[in-house]
């Protein structure tokens, strides 16, 4: 399945106003909805942000940022709606009332993808009388620039919805992987929240290294082997000819030595506020905007640099 000529998307927050960006940029008419104050500024304002950005990466060739409507009622937003992106609060409540409002009003055919990080597929099917067309389709921030989305179905998914989500995101040029089984988190915060776990652990507990420190650990080391390759395959190449037998069996008590030793901390009011002076230090005055374009520049700058050699696969 191609992508849909209409979508819609019921949150607009970040999250939301992201995946508009990106569904107008591939050609798609997106429909909106979102309850709050100032959401159509709001949306508007990110698309306009956003699409140099897309054009850049090569993403809006078939692109109308004007092709936007919004709508009073998640009802409405999605009527007609061959795709929908929820990308509500997470809340169950909200979400649960949200699904009962829509179920009536979707067409025929229609795929349900909620953007959900925190909840399980099986927790927000409590809000459907017929789960069977709502996947998980959880992206990483920003989606509109980065690739990936995590993609779940279960025993009550319909046949055949998973692959349907699948193809749509990858037609609006999303990577995909497919969670096969339903743990919290899914896969990609599960990683991500290990790591910070025990960059919290080195950079305050034992006093090893500063917050700054840590992160420039991070961005100047295995996040830049990261980016080109997964930990599994990376080890794989780092033994030479044996792969990762050979890595496994020349590193494996050093590995169960560092695995022993690493830490569990936890999110209590001192070690945030240590955090927080520590990436105040970091900042060096900028502001969350200022960081979060240069953010954003650094990723685009990596994509396009990569393109040639991500095709090759």
């Amino acid at each position: 399945m191609e992508k849909p000529d209409h979508a819609a998307i019921v949150g607009a927050g970040v999250i939301g106003a992201s995946w508009t960006a990106l569904l107008l940029a591939a050609g798609t008419r997106v429909s909106v909805h979102d309850p709050a104050p100032g959401a159509e500024a709001s949306v508007c304002a990110y698309v306009e942000a956003a699409w140099p950005v897309m054009e850049q990466l090569g993403l809006t060739a078939n692109g109308n940022p004007e092709a936007l409507n919004f709508h009073d009622t998640a009802a409405a937003a999605v009527a007609g709606a061959g795709f929908v992106q929820e990308s509500v609060p997470e809340r169950l409540p909200v979400k649960h009332a949200l699904f009962a409002e829509i179920e009536p009003a979707l067409a025929d055919g229609a795929v349900v993808a909620s953007s959900a990080s925190g909840l399980t597929l099986s927790e927000m099917q409590g809000g459907w009388r017929d789960p069977s067309r709502l996947v998980l389709g959880h992206p990483f921030n920003p989606p509109h620039l980065v690739p990936l989305v995590e993609v779940m179905g279960n025993e009550r998914t319909a046949p055949g919805v998973v692959e349907r989500a699948e193809a749509i995101y990858r037609a609006i040029g999303k990577v995909t992987i497919r969670v096969c089984r339903e743990v919290p988190g899914h896969v990609a915060n599960r990683l991500q929240a290990a790591l910070w776990s025990e960059a919290i652990h080195l950079s305050l507990r034992p006093g090893v290294a500063s917050v700054e420190d840590v992160d420039k650990a991070i961005w100047a080391g295995p996040g830049l082997r990261w980016a080109a390759m997964g930990p599994h395959m990376i080890f794989n190449l780092a033994a030479g000819p044996g792969g990762l037998r050979e890595f496994c069996e020349r590193y494996r008590e050093s590995n169960h030595r560092w695995w022993a030793d690493l830490g569990t901390p936890r999110l209590d009011v001192e070690t945030v506020e240590a955090l927080a002076a520590g990436i105040a230090e970091e900042s060096r005055g900028r502001n969350v905007a200022e960081l979060a374009a240069k953010r954003d520049r650094l990723v685009l700058a990596m994509l396009k640099a990569t393109a040639p050699i991500r095709s090759e696969s």
